[in-house]
Protein backbone atom coordinates (compact mmCIF):
# COMPACT_ATOMS: atom_id res chain seq x y z
CA UNK A 1 0.00 0.00 0.00
CA UNK A 2 1.60 3.39 -1.02
CA UNK A 3 0.56 5.15 2.16
CA UNK A 4 -3.27 6.07 3.17
CA UNK A 5 -5.78 4.71 0.98
CA UNK A 6 -7.38 7.19 -1.42
CA UNK A 7 -11.62 7.13 -1.47
CA UNK A 8 -12.38 9.52 -4.40
CA UNK A 9 -16.57 10.07 -5.29
CA UNK A 10 -16.80 10.47 -8.59
CA UNK A 11 -20.24 12.77 -9.35
CA UNK A 12 -22.17 15.34 -11.20
CA UNK A 13 -25.49 15.06 -10.95
CA UNK A 14 -26.28 15.99 -14.41
CA UNK A 15 -25.87 12.40 -16.77
CA UNK A 16 -23.56 11.61 -19.89
CA UNK A 17 -20.78 13.59 -18.87
CA UNK A 18 -18.66 11.20 -18.64
CA UNK A 19 -18.59 10.23 -15.27
CA UNK A 20 -18.45 6.74 -15.99
CA UNK A 21 -16.17 6.53 -18.21
CA UNK A 22 -13.64 8.58 -16.31
CA UNK A 23 -14.29 6.23 -12.90
CA UNK A 24 -13.59 3.07 -14.92
CA UNK A 25 -10.64 4.18 -17.70
CA UNK A 26 -8.85 6.48 -14.30
CA UNK A 27 -8.89 3.28 -12.28
CA UNK A 28 -7.40 1.08 -14.94
CA UNK A 29 -5.08 3.66 -15.60
CA UNK A 30 -4.12 3.82 -12.15
CA UNK A 31 -3.86 -0.10 -12.06
CA UNK A 32 -1.24 -0.05 -15.06
CA UNK A 33 0.65 2.67 -13.45
CA UNK A 34 1.17 0.26 -10.29
CA UNK A 35 -1.97 0.83 -7.98
CA UNK A 36 -3.94 -0.96 -6.20
CA UNK A 37 -7.49 -0.03 -7.25
CA UNK A 38 -11.39 -0.73 -6.04
CA UNK A 39 -14.09 0.70 -8.27
CA UNK A 40 -17.57 0.68 -7.05
CA UNK A 41 -20.81 1.48 -8.60
CA UNK A 42 -22.88 3.37 -6.95
CA UNK A 43 -25.22 3.68 -10.09
CA UNK A 44 -28.32 1.85 -10.40
CA UNK A 45 -28.05 1.69 -13.95
CA UNK A 46 -24.78 -0.65 -13.62
CA UNK A 47 -22.92 0.93 -16.15
CA UNK A 48 -19.47 1.05 -14.89
CA UNK A 49 -20.64 -2.83 -14.02
CA UNK A 50 -21.16 -3.59 -17.73
CA UNK A 51 -18.34 -1.61 -18.96
CA UNK A 52 -15.52 -4.10 -16.62
CA UNK A 53 -17.63 -6.63 -18.08
CA UNK A 54 -19.43 -8.02 -15.41
CA UNK A 55 -23.16 -8.82 -15.83
CA UNK A 56 -25.17 -7.57 -13.18
CA UNK A 57 -27.62 -10.01 -13.84
CA UNK A 58 -25.20 -12.94 -12.76
CA UNK A 59 -23.75 -11.47 -9.69
CA UNK A 60 -24.28 -13.26 -6.52
CA UNK A 61 -23.95 -10.53 -4.48
CA UNK A 62 -23.83 -7.12 -5.41
CA UNK A 63 -23.40 -3.25 -3.81
CA UNK A 64 -26.98 -3.22 -3.23
CA UNK A 65 -26.76 -6.89 -0.99
CA UNK A 66 -23.88 -4.91 0.66
CA UNK A 67 -25.71 -1.75 1.83
CA UNK A 68 -28.80 -3.90 2.88
CA UNK A 69 -27.95 -6.87 4.23
CA UNK A 70 -26.25 -6.38 7.71
CA UNK A 71 -24.36 -9.65 7.48
CA UNK A 72 -22.59 -9.06 4.46
CA UNK A 73 -19.36 -8.14 4.23
CA UNK A 74 -17.18 -6.42 1.42
CA UNK A 75 -14.84 -8.91 0.52
CA UNK A 76 -17.39 -11.26 0.26
CA UNK A 77 -18.31 -9.69 -3.39
CA UNK A 78 -15.25 -8.23 -4.75
CA UNK A 79 -14.90 -9.45 -8.25
CA UNK A 80 -11.63 -8.88 -9.96
CA UNK A 81 -11.46 -7.38 -13.56
CA UNK A 82 -7.58 -6.89 -14.04
CA UNK A 83 -4.48 -6.75 -12.86
CA UNK A 84 -4.33 -5.10 -9.47
CA UNK A 85 -8.46 -4.01 -10.20
CA UNK A 86 -11.15 -4.85 -8.35
CA UNK A 87 -15.05 -3.76 -8.17
CA UNK A 88 -18.17 -4.12 -6.70
CA UNK A 89 -20.49 -3.92 -8.82
CA UNK A 90 -24.40 -2.97 -9.01
CA UNK A 91 -27.33 -3.87 -10.54
CA UNK A 92 -31.21 -2.45 -11.06
CA UNK A 93 -32.69 -3.18 -7.52
CA UNK A 94 -30.08 -0.44 -6.24
CA UNK A 95 -32.87 1.66 -7.15
CA UNK A 96 -35.01 0.76 -4.38
CA UNK A 97 -31.66 1.33 -1.62
CA UNK A 98 -32.75 5.07 -1.12
CA UNK A 99 -36.05 4.31 -0.52
CA UNK A 100 -35.01 1.04 2.14
CA UNK A 101 -32.13 2.85 4.08
CA UNK A 102 -34.54 5.79 4.57
CA UNK A 103 -36.27 5.00 8.19
CA UNK A 104 -31.91 3.47 9.01
CA UNK A 105 -30.27 5.45 11.71
CA UNK A 106 -26.70 5.85 10.17
CA UNK A 107 -28.33 5.91 6.48
CA UNK A 108 -25.97 8.53 5.35
CA UNK A 109 -23.06 6.07 7.04
CA UNK A 110 -23.61 2.61 5.69
CA UNK A 111 -21.38 2.56 2.78
CA UNK A 112 -18.25 3.60 4.63
CA UNK A 113 -19.39 1.18 7.50
CA UNK A 114 -19.51 -2.01 5.24
CA UNK A 115 -16.08 -0.76 2.44
CA UNK A 116 -14.04 0.20 5.89
CA UNK A 117 -11.79 -3.34 6.38
CA UNK A 118 -11.65 -3.88 2.74
CA UNK A 119 -10.79 -0.71 1.42
CA UNK A 120 -7.39 -0.44 3.32
CA UNK A 121 -6.27 -3.28 1.25
CA UNK A 122 -6.15 -0.66 -1.51
CA UNK A 123 -4.34 2.27 -2.54
CA UNK A 124 -7.64 4.00 -4.37
CA UNK A 125 -11.11 3.04 -4.09
CA UNK A 126 -13.10 4.76 -7.15
CA UNK A 127 -16.97 5.13 -6.26
CA UNK A 128 -18.79 5.95 -9.41
CA UNK A 129 -21.86 8.05 -8.11
CA UNK A 130 -25.11 8.35 -9.54
CA UNK A 131 -26.62 10.95 -11.40
CA UNK A 132 -28.59 12.62 -8.50
CA UNK A 133 -28.06 14.35 -5.00
CA UNK A 134 -29.67 11.66 -3.11
CA UNK A 135 -28.86 9.42 -0.34
CA UNK A 136 -26.51 7.01 -2.66
CA UNK A 137 -24.49 10.07 -3.32
CA UNK A 138 -24.54 11.13 0.07
CA UNK A 139 -23.06 7.70 1.13
CA UNK A 140 -20.54 8.01 -1.15
CA UNK A 141 -19.29 11.76 0.01
CA UNK A 142 -19.38 10.02 3.52
CA UNK A 143 -16.97 7.10 2.65
CA UNK A 144 -14.64 9.83 0.42
CA UNK A 145 -12.21 11.70 1.28
CA UNK A 146 -11.82 13.56 -1.86
CA UNK A 147 -14.50 14.50 -4.75
CA UNK A 148 -13.50 14.51 -8.38
CA UNK A 149 -15.88 16.49 -10.85
CA UNK A 150 -16.12 15.06 -14.49
CA UNK A 151 -17.50 17.50 -16.69
CA UNK A 152 -18.08 18.86 -20.18
CA UNK A 153 -16.96 23.00 -20.97
CA UNK A 154 -20.94 23.18 -21.75
CA UNK A 155 -22.47 26.53 -19.99
CA UNK A 156 -25.28 24.66 -18.74
CA UNK A 157 -22.62 22.29 -16.84
CA UNK A 158 -21.51 25.11 -14.67
CA UNK A 159 -24.62 25.93 -13.52
CA UNK A 160 -25.34 21.82 -12.34
CA UNK A 161 -21.43 22.98 -10.37
CA UNK A 162 -23.50 24.80 -7.88
CA UNK A 163 -25.65 22.53 -5.96
CA UNK A 164 -22.89 20.06 -5.84
CA UNK A 165 -20.48 21.98 -4.04
CA UNK A 166 -23.18 23.08 -1.66
CA UNK A 167 -23.81 19.27 -1.02
CA UNK A 168 -20.01 18.65 -0.47
CA UNK A 169 -19.75 21.81 1.72
CA UNK A 170 -22.41 20.69 3.86
CA UNK A 171 -21.43 17.09 4.03
CA UNK A 172 -18.01 18.48 5.19
CA UNK A 173 -19.58 20.87 7.96
CA UNK A 174 -21.48 17.88 9.08
CA UNK A 175 -20.68 14.36 8.42
CA UNK A 176 -17.10 14.25 6.62
CA UNK A 177 -14.97 16.83 7.57
CA UNK A 178 -11.85 15.58 6.04
CA UNK A 179 -13.96 15.53 2.27
CA UNK A 180 -12.31 18.05 0.10
CA UNK A 181 -13.03 19.34 -3.51
CA UNK A 182 -9.59 17.55 -5.47
CA UNK A 183 -10.54 18.79 -9.02
CA UNK A 184 -12.56 18.78 -12.35
CA UNK A 185 -11.74 16.60 -14.72
CA UNK A 186 -13.34 17.94 -18.63
CA UNK A 187 -14.43 14.46 -20.94
CA UNK A 188 -15.33 14.52 -24.26
CA UNK A 189 -13.21 17.92 -24.35
CA UNK A 190 -13.00 20.35 -27.95
CA UNK A 191 -10.46 22.66 -27.08
CA UNK A 192 -10.99 24.44 -30.09
CA UNK A 193 -14.63 25.77 -29.57
CA UNK A 194 -14.92 29.37 -28.22
CA UNK A 195 -16.90 28.26 -25.87
CA UNK A 196 -15.12 25.67 -24.22
CA UNK A 197 -12.64 28.04 -23.56
CA UNK A 198 -14.63 30.51 -22.48
CA UNK A 199 -16.16 28.27 -19.66
CA UNK A 200 -12.68 26.85 -19.08
CA UNK A 201 -11.65 30.53 -18.19
CA UNK A 202 -14.61 31.05 -15.66
CA UNK A 203 -13.96 27.89 -14.14
CA UNK A 204 -10.33 28.01 -13.36
CA UNK A 205 -10.99 32.27 -11.91
CA UNK A 206 -13.29 30.34 -10.10
CA UNK A 207 -10.88 28.03 -8.43
CA UNK A 208 -8.75 30.85 -8.47
CA UNK A 209 -10.46 33.30 -5.95
CA UNK A 210 -10.94 30.54 -3.66
CA UNK A 211 -7.36 29.80 -3.27
CA UNK A 212 -7.54 32.30 0.19
CA UNK A 213 -11.14 31.15 1.38
CA UNK A 214 -11.48 27.67 3.64
CA UNK A 215 -13.53 26.01 1.16
CA UNK A 216 -14.10 21.90 0.54
CA UNK A 217 -12.43 23.63 -3.36
CA UNK A 218 -10.23 25.60 -1.64
CA UNK A 219 -7.35 23.47 -3.33
CA UNK A 220 -9.12 22.39 -6.55
CA UNK A 221 -7.48 22.12 -9.93
CA UNK A 222 -8.76 21.66 -13.69
CA UNK A 223 -6.97 18.63 -14.47
CA UNK A 224 -4.33 18.79 -17.33
CA UNK A 225 -4.60 17.52 -20.20
CA UNK A 226 -8.28 17.19 -20.27
CA UNK A 227 -9.57 14.15 -21.79
CA UNK A 228 -10.11 14.96 -25.31
CA UNK A 229 -13.51 13.55 -27.67
CA UNK A 230 -12.37 10.31 -28.74
CA UNK A 231 -14.83 7.68 -29.92
CA UNK A 232 -12.71 4.63 -28.96
CA UNK A 233 -13.91 5.66 -25.38
CA UNK A 234 -17.26 5.60 -26.49
CA UNK A 235 -16.67 2.29 -27.96
CA UNK A 236 -14.73 0.44 -25.65
CA UNK A 237 -18.12 -0.37 -23.08
CA UNK A 238 -20.31 -2.55 -25.58
CA UNK A 239 -17.14 -4.60 -25.51
CA UNK A 240 -16.74 -5.19 -21.48
CA UNK A 241 -13.16 -3.17 -21.50
CA UNK A 242 -11.59 -0.48 -20.30
CA UNK A 243 -9.56 1.33 -23.31
CA UNK A 244 -6.34 -0.18 -22.13
CA UNK A 245 -7.99 -3.42 -23.08
CA UNK A 246 -9.65 -2.37 -26.05
CA UNK A 247 -6.97 0.50 -27.84
CA UNK A 248 -4.27 0.89 -25.72
CA UNK A 249 -2.76 3.61 -27.90
CA UNK A 250 -5.76 6.09 -28.82
CA UNK A 251 -5.99 9.22 -27.44
CA UNK A 252 -8.58 8.46 -24.93
CA UNK A 253 -5.88 6.16 -23.43
CA UNK A 254 -3.48 8.16 -23.62
CA UNK A 255 -5.71 11.14 -22.12
CA UNK A 256 -6.11 8.77 -18.81
CA UNK A 257 -2.84 7.94 -18.61
CA UNK A 258 -2.08 11.52 -18.17
CA UNK A 259 -4.73 11.71 -15.82
CA UNK A 260 -4.25 9.09 -13.58
CA UNK A 261 -0.31 10.38 -13.22
CA UNK A 262 -1.93 13.97 -11.67
CA UNK A 263 -4.45 12.12 -9.39
CA UNK A 264 -0.94 10.03 -8.27
CA UNK A 265 1.04 13.64 -8.11
CA UNK A 266 -2.00 15.05 -5.70
CA UNK A 267 -1.31 14.93 -1.72
CA UNK A 268 -3.91 14.10 0.47
CA UNK A 269 -3.05 16.82 3.67
CA UNK A 270 -6.63 18.88 4.22
CA UNK A 271 -5.89 21.12 6.65
CA UNK A 272 -8.74 22.06 8.76
CA UNK A 273 -9.63 25.68 9.07
CA UNK A 274 -11.34 26.81 12.06
CA UNK A 275 -14.37 28.30 9.99
CA UNK A 276 -15.24 28.72 6.37
CA UNK A 277 -16.17 31.44 4.19
CA UNK A 278 -17.94 32.06 1.37
CA UNK A 279 -15.80 32.78 -1.86
CA UNK A 280 -16.49 35.29 -4.07
CA UNK A 281 -17.94 34.33 -7.65
CA UNK A 282 -15.17 35.30 -10.03
CA UNK A 283 -17.50 35.95 -12.66
CA UNK A 284 -18.76 32.27 -12.50
CA UNK A 285 -22.29 32.27 -11.26
CA UNK A 286 -21.80 29.76 -8.77
CA UNK A 287 -24.10 30.06 -5.28
CA UNK A 288 -22.83 28.21 -2.64
CA UNK A 289 -24.66 29.64 0.18
CA UNK A 290 -25.18 26.89 2.73
CA UNK A 291 -26.56 27.14 5.70
CA UNK A 292 -23.83 26.46 8.66
CA UNK A 293 -26.71 26.13 11.23
CA UNK A 294 -27.99 23.40 9.69
CA UNK A 295 -28.04 20.29 11.79
CA UNK A 296 -26.46 17.34 9.90
CA UNK A 297 -30.13 15.37 9.86
CA UNK A 298 -31.63 18.82 8.29
CA UNK A 299 -29.16 19.01 5.85
CA UNK A 300 -29.18 15.49 5.11
CA UNK A 301 -32.88 15.47 4.74
CA UNK A 302 -32.80 18.63 2.41
CA UNK A 303 -30.73 16.51 -0.19
CA UNK A 304 -31.86 13.56 -0.08
CA UNK A 305 -35.24 15.26 -1.05
CA UNK A 306 -33.29 17.47 -3.59
CA UNK A 307 -31.90 13.60 -4.71
CA UNK A 308 -36.28 12.32 -4.95
CA UNK A 309 -36.63 15.58 -7.25
CA UNK A 310 -33.96 14.43 -9.54
CA UNK A 311 -34.81 10.69 -9.85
Amino acid sequence: MNGTVRIIALMNQKGGVGKTTTTVNLGAALAEAGRRVLLIDLDPQAHLTLHVGVDPTAQRHSVYDLLMDADLAADGIVTRVGERLDVIGAEVDLAGAEQELHDAADRQAVLKRKIGSVAERYDFVLIDCPPSLGLLTMNALVAANEVIVPMQAHFLALQGLSKLLETVQLVRQHMNTSLKVTGVVLCAHEGFTKLAGEVVADLQNFFDAARKFAMPWSGAKIFQPPVRKNIKLAECPSFGQTIFQYEPNCAGAVDYQALAQAVIGESMPNPQATREEHAPQAGLQINVEAAPEQSASESSAQHEQAGESHA
